[in-house]
């Protein structure tokens, strides 16, 4: 249950991207995130969820849109992430079924099946959407995130009060 949730862990790649990777001429890493998923961090943090960026790969896009969107903590280069975050949880009092992940691929599946609430992009693989407690109706990089935080959030009553608190309106 959405409620019971302290801890929203998010993927990058293929989750808050479209799975893509692009270079410039200059070998910089660039991704295209969308802005609709502000409001999924900022909407946690208005619940009282703490927020998670766990993801394989490293990438200064990544950590300067973690920084722009107030993100708790951003974790890059993770392998084993079911690993690494037992041993996070363990160290901050917080049980798995406190734990909302969303993702999109086979690397996400092992931490997927431990946790308390699981969304996935609408073109994440089978496996993962087999998983999922929500799948959303967008992909991966266009607002997939926002869909699935405001779904579970919608589905208990809580996001009328998280955009009151804060964009100051109620939809």
């Amino acid at each position: 249950m959405v409620k019971d949730i302290k801890l929203l862990v998010v993927d990058i790649d293929g989750t808050m991207t479209d799975s893509g990777i692009y270079y410039d001429e200059n070998g910089n890493e660039l991704k295209k995130f969308s802005t609709r998923d502000a409001a999924a961090f900022f909407a946690a943090h208005a619940v009282n969820m703490q927020t998670m960026v766990l993801t394989g790969r490293e990438s200064k896009a990544t950590a300067r849109r973690m920084k722009e969107l107030h993100v708790d903590w951003l974790y890059q280069d993770v392998k084993e992430k079911k690993e690494f975050l037992l041993d996070f949880i363990r160290r901050k009092n917080i049980a798995w079924h406190e734990v909302a992940f969303i993702g999109d691929d086979l690397n996400d599946c092992a931490l997927m099946s431990r946790v308390g609430l699981v969304g996935c992009p609408a073109d994440s693989c089978q496996e993962v959407r087999d998983l999922a407690d929500y799948i959303s109706v967008a992909k991966g990089g266009e607002g997939a995130v926002r869909d699935i935080v405001e779904h579970w959030l919608r589905k208990f009553g809580l996001w009328n009060n998280a955009i009151e608190t804060i964009y100051g309106m109620g939809c």
